[in-house]
C-alpha cells in the first residue's frame, strides 16, 4: 500500500495532528516517514524583513537591521529542526522509521521536489483555509501540492482539527 510517506509539516497548531494522522497511517501500512519542513517568507511566525530591501536607500538601517535579522532567522531554521527531532523521535518509539529534512525555498515545490527524489507513495499536509483575496495572493502550498505531486495527496483541512478537537470533550463529558 503505502511505503514511503512524506509529511509537510510547518508551525501552526495543525502541524502536530498533521503528524499524528502521518504516524498512525505509517503504523498500519509499515512505512517510513520522510518529515520535511520548509523555511519561507509566507510561514506563520517568519522573520521576514521587508525594510532590509530598502537598506541601500537607509544606510544607517543596513547592519543593524541585517545583524537583528539574522539572529531571528537563525532562531527561527533552528526551531524548526527541533520540531522535527522532536516529532523524530516521537515516531521511531513508535516503531516507525523516521527521517527528516529542513529545506529554504518555495515550499509547494520543495515538497514536490522532494516527494520525487525520495520516492514518496503519499504526501500528508494541511491546509490552512486561505480562500478569495488571500489565497490569491498568498498562494495556497496545498493546491500547488495537489496540481503537481508525483503522487497522492492527503491534505488535512483545518475544520477537521477544530472538530476532532471539540468532539473530544463532548465524548469525555457524555461517559
Amino acid at each position: 500500500m503505502f511505503n514511503k510517506i512524506l509529511v509537510a509539516l510547518d508551525r501552526s497548531p495543525m502541524g502536530k495532528q498533521v503528524f499524528d494522522q502521518a504516524l498512525a497511517l505509517a503504523k498500519v501500512t509499515g512505512a517510513s516517514l520522510m518529515l520535511v519542513h520548509v523555511l519561507s517568507a509566507e510561514e506563520e511566525g517568519s522573520p521576514y524583513a521587508p525594510i532590509l530591501s530598502n537598506c541601500d536607500y537607509y544606510p544607517g538601517i543596513g547592519s543593524q537591521s541585517f545583524e537583528y535579522y539574522q539572529k531571528q532567522w537563525d532562531i527561527f531554521k533552528h526551531q524548526g529542526i527541533q520540531i522535527l527531532q522532536s516529532f523524530c523521535a516521537q515516531a521511531n518509539t513508535a516503531g516507525v522509521n523516521a527521517e527528516y529534512t529542513q529545506h529554504l525555498g518555495s515550499p509547494g515545490r520543495i515538497i514536490c521536489q522532494l516527494a520525487t527524489s525520495w520516492g514518496a507513495d503519499l504526501i500528508v499536509m494541511g491546509r490552512r483555509g486561505h480562500a478569495g483575496l488571500k489565497e490569491l495572493f498568498l498562494g495556497s502550498v496545498s493546491n500547488y501540492v495537489l496540481h503537481h505531486a508525483p503522487c497522492s495527496v492527503h491534505v488535512m483541512h483545518l475544520t477537521d482539527v477544530s472538530q476532532a478537537e471539540t468532539v473530544v470533550p463532548e465524548k469525555a463529558s457524555v461517559t
